[in-house]
C-alpha cells in the first residue's frame, strides 16, 4: 500500500462519517479523485471573474474560489479513506490519485495569478507545485519513504490560498485593491520553490546513501 500523506482530519468524525457514507455508495474513489479537478476549475473560474467584476462582486468571487480550494482538499482526503478504509481500491487507484491533483494545482495558481495580476507568476506557482510532486514521487520510484516535507507542500499551500482569498476578499470590498492575493502569490511561490530545493536535497541524499542505510 502506498504511504498516505499524514493528515489529522483524516481521524475527524465528520471525515469518518462522509467517508462510511461514501463507502456504501456507487460513487468510486476514482470520481471523488476526479471532482477535485471540477472544485480546481471552479475556482479559477472564481479567480478568472474577479478582474472585470466590481468590489463586492470579486470580494464574493473570492470567498466562493476559498470555498472551492477548501472542497479540493475534501475530496482530496475522502478518496483515500473510500479506497483504504472503505476497501473500495482500484488498480487504476494510483493515477487518479495523483494526476488530477496536479491539475487542480495548475487550475489554482494560475487562476490566482489572473486574480492577484502577475499571471506567469501564477504558472509558474503551479509548475513548481508539479514538480514537489514529481520529486516526491520521483523517491518513491527509486524506493525511498514519500517526502511531504514542506515548508508549502500541498496542505500549506491550499491554507494559503485560502486565506489570500479572504483577505481579498476583505480588501476588494473596502479598497478595490488586490494586494493581499499579489502578498499571498509571491509567498506560495517562494516557499514552492524552496520546497522543491529542499526535496531535491533530501532525494540527492536519500539516492547517495548505502542500500539500506535509511531503512
Amino acid at each position: 500500500m502506498a504511504e498516505r500523506r499524514p493528515i489529522k482530519a483524516r481521524g475527524a468524525g465528520w471525515a469518518q462519517a462522509a467517508a462510511r457514507w461514501l463507502a456504501a455508495s456507487r460513487v468510486t474513489p476514482n470520481q471523488i479523485s476526479a471532482s477535485s479537478m471540477v472544485f480546481a476549475a471552479l475556482a479559477f473560474g472564481c479567480f478568472w471573474l474577479t478582474r472585470p467584476a466590481g468590489p463586492g462582486v470579486a470580494a464574493a468571487l473570492l470567498i466562493g474560489a476559498a470555498l472551492f480550494c477548501q472542497l479540493r482538499l475534501v475530496a482530496n482526503l475522502l478518496d483515500g479513506m473510500v479506497a483504504l478504509e472503505g476497501g473500495k481500491a482500484s488498480p487504476s487507484g494510483p493515477f487518479w490519485n495523483e494526476a488530477p491533483d496536479r491539475v487542480a494545482d495548475v487550475l489554482i495558481l494560475a487562476g490566482l495569478g489572473l486574480a492577484a495580476g502577475p499571471l506567469w507568476l501564477g504558472c509558474f506557482a503551479g509548475a513548481l507545485a508539479v514538480g514537489t510532486a514529481y520529486l516526491r514521487e520521483l523517491g518513491r520510484a527509486e524506493g525511498l519513504a514519500a517526502d511531504f516535507c514542506g515548508p508549502m507542500a500541498k496542505p500549506q499551500r491550499m491554507a494559503a490560498v485560502t486565506l489570500g482569498c479572504v483577505a481579498g476578499a476583505v480588501e476588494a470590498a473596502l479598497w478595490g485593491s488586490t494586494v493581499a492575493l499579489q502578498v499571498t502569490l509571491w509567498a506560495v511561490a517562494l516557499g514552492t520553490a524552496l520546497t522543491a530545493i529542499r526535496r531535491a536535497v533530501r532525494l540527492v541524499r536519500g539516492l547517495s546513501l548505502p542500500p539500506g542505510a535509511g531503512k
